[in-house]
């Protein structure tokens, strides 16, 4: 059996510099890529604000629009937390959600951040895995405490497979060889092409700050999806990746 994986930043449904609100032409690519599970970033729970001002918006709670009928079962962790809404990390799943939490992994007042977690069974084999979806701080200092706090919260997971995705801001490359080294993971890009993929800006993209990493599984392909209708949504490309699982 084949898993398709997605992870994307959708920078709250905006186009890079917020110029255009296209929380729907995503929805669209997203539908067309076939993914069994989803991890988005940036997603907005609720907005009050935005939702009288902007003329099709289209929901509030954007990972709901986005699941529509495809992806039946999903989790949000609410990390931001303003008047108007808040925003923070989902996952979008085709196989049930047995369970979810959200870990905060905030290290200052102005970046609010979290590790959601959440567990599906697989129907058809029965098999369980470990899904984590995070969003990293724009600085070195808060990624390194952030990388202790996710290492710590993953560790109890060490006998089930699983797959810990999302925007590190790891354009240095110094928080991956801490993840793989203290949990026993490989980074898929890296194992697969010999390099991380790069992902940011989405027009242009010249650094490599989103991570998809796997613990007791086998990645068989991999990459950032490039076409020219993905450099014009959100300010990041998404990853794809397929995983072989035993039937």
């Amino acid at each position: 059996m084949k898993l398709r994986v997605l992870s994307y930043n959708i920078h709250k449904g905006f186009t890079i510099g917020n110029r255009d609100f296209i929380l729907e032409q995503i929805r669209l690519a997203l539908r067309e890529t076939n993914a069994d599970i989803l991890f988005l970033q940036e997603v907005l729970g609720d907005h009050q604000d935005k939702k009288c001002r902007i003329p099709d918006w289209k929901t509030a709670i954007q990972f709901e629009y986005l699941a529509d009928t495809v992806w039946s079962h999903f989790a949000y962790g609410k990390n931001a937390v303003y008047p108007e809404g808040h925003h923070g990390n989902a996952i979008l799943s085709k196989f049930p959600i047995m369970d979810w939490t959200n870990h905060v992994i905030s290290t200052n007042r102005m970046e609010h951040r979290g590790l959601l977690k959440a567990k599906v069974q697989i129907p058809a084999t029965g098999q369980e895995i470990v899904l984590a979806n995070a969003h990293l701080n724009l600085l070195q200092g808060g990624r390194d405490l952030q990388a202790e706090m996710i290492i710590k919260h993953m560790k109890p997971d060490e006998g089930i497979p699983w797959i810990l995705v999302g925007d590190f801001n790891d354009w240095n490359k110094k928080i991956s060889p801490k993840i793989e080294q203290h949990l026993g993971a490989k980074e898929v890009f890296k194992s697969l092409h010999g390099k991380y993929p790069l992902t940011f800006p989405s027009f242009l993209p010249t650094l490599s700050l989103d991570r998809f990493f796997v613990h007791g599984l086998t990645p068989i392909t991999a990459m950032a999806l490039t076409d020219s209708h993905w450099k014009n949504l959100s300010d990041h490309l998404p990853l794809y990746v397929e995983i072989d699982l035993p039937d």
